[in-house]
């Protein structure tokens, strides 16, 4: 075994853990990667790269308003097998199209044809670090994704991160922070893809393990690691994908932020992070009368919200772990009474994400403990459920029956943000 082979397994262990099937399911997974690449490339200069994807674990819709945030990187990953071009061109092939992604970091400028597309993530990225300085040049890439689309665990912000690192490890020497790649992700997102979104997402798949995130300065976030682990509890994270489309939901996302940020024009702000509770309900007569009640409630969400993430912190940090069931529990609440991202008022007959809530908290309610609520962007989607070990099995089979085979994942959170594995 060579110096690469096992500098490889070293990395593939370190990422996912020492269960054998887990690392064999791993390796053919890169191996495969690697094959698909070699076909369409050859067998040049193989760089590994890794991404995970992330979970919210607290502060649903509070870092669009510099609020505070607790996310967490997971086990399921986007994976890039990449060597360096002879151009300045950026080809790229997903695993389930057959055709690249081509994009000539020559012309930078936002294309309209591309919105919704990788190649705008690409175009995107390259552009943000060219205007901070960095170095950009051709690669030629394979990528693979588990974060799958549409599965409230921030697909994009995972291949936004993969390619920002892949331009860190080859044309700068790693020397950008993950929370600029993270800035990077998401400023190709909201100008290049056309999604508007926080910085929540990017920061967690950039940094990795459970992570506290204030976003009071958003072009300098302050981030610190939580140390905590849901094994120890007996515990299990989950996630339950309910299905229905994000198709024509941009709308429903964009409003909150917007209804939000109207809201904080009548203090005088910019965000919400910057008024009080106190001067917030004295002047809520008149705010009702400007923007309605909804901007009222969702106004109270972010107020509620941005210090329950301190006391979720606190609780994990304290090993209060029943107490950060509760606030788990406050926090799903709010987003379903106040924050109202639980369905599209567009087509009331579709509320999975409502039915999903409504079977988990019976199913929580009939064994005395657990948790969950909304997860992520919410309107539809996934819910994140916290269980005991013994009642995965039961919790998979019944909701499984309503919401389809695999329609429920068992998640381990992942200590290592994006990785080039070649020097993992």
């Amino acid at each position: 075994m060579n110096n690469t082979e096992q500098n490889f397994d070293k990395a593939i262990n370190i990422l996912y853990g020492k269960n054998k099937t887990e690392i064999e399911k791993q390796i053919a997974r890169y191996q495969k990667l690697t094959s698909d690449f070699t076909l369409k490339f050859g067998s040049n200069g193989f760089h590994f790269f890794s991404t995970p994807g992330r979970t919210e674990l607290g502060g649903n819709h509070t870092d669009h308003n510099n609020g505070l945030v607790l996310a967490g990187s997971i086990n399921l990953d986007s994976i890039a097998v990449v060597s360096v071009s002879n151009d300045n061109n950026v080809e790229l092939y997903s695993e389930g199209y057959d055709f690249p992604f081509l994009v000539d970091l020559d012309y930078l400028e936002p294309l309209s044809e591309e919105n919704g597309t990788t190649n705008a993530l690409i175009r995107g990225v390259a552009s943000r670090l060219k205007q901070l300085g960095y170095s950009i040049a051709g690669f030629k890439a394979y990528i693979s994704s588990d974060v799958l689309p549409g599965s409230g665990l921030s697909s994009s912000a995972s291949i936004e991160v993969l390619i920002g690192s892949i331009f860190n490890s080859l044309f700068n020497k790693n020397s950008i922070a993950p929370e600029i790649l993270a800035q990077v992700g998401q400023f190709a997102e909201n100008n290049y893809l056309g999604k508007p979104c926080g910085l929540m997402d990017q920061m967690a798949c950039a940094v990795g393990g459970i992570i506290s995130i204030d976003f009071k300065d958003p072009l300098n976030p302050v981030f610190n690691k939580v140390n905590f682990d849901f094994d120890r509890q007996k515990y299990k994270l989950l996630v339950l994908d309910s299905g229905g489309s994000h198709a024509d939901l941009t709308d429903d996302y964009s409003s909150i932020p917007a209804e939000m940020k109207s809201v904080a024009e009548i203090f005088g702000a910019s965000v919400l992070r910057d008024i009080s509770m106190n001067s917030f309900i004295d002047k809520i007569p008149y705010v009702r009368k400007q923007l309605g009640d909804r901007a009222v409630l969702r106004t109270l969400h972010f107020l509620e919200e941005n210090n329950r993430v301190e006391e979720e912190v606190l609780a994990l940090e304290s090993g209060d772990f029943q107490g950060f069931l509760e606030l788990v529990k406050a926090s799903g609440d709010s987003s379903f009474k106040w924050l109202q991202n639980i369905f599209t008022t567009k087509n009331i007959k579709e509320q999975g994400v409502s039915l999903a809530l409504a079977l988990s908290e019976k199913f929580i309610k009939e064994i005395g403990e657990g948790a969950c609520r909304v997860h992520g962007g919410g309107f539809a989607g996934t819910i994140q459920v916290f269980l005991p070990d013994d009642s995965i099995a039961a919790y998979k089979k019944n909701m499984e029956k309503i919401f389809g085979k695999n329609s429920v994942q068992v998640l381990n959170i992942r200590q290592i943000g994006t990785v080039y594995l070649n020097i993992l």
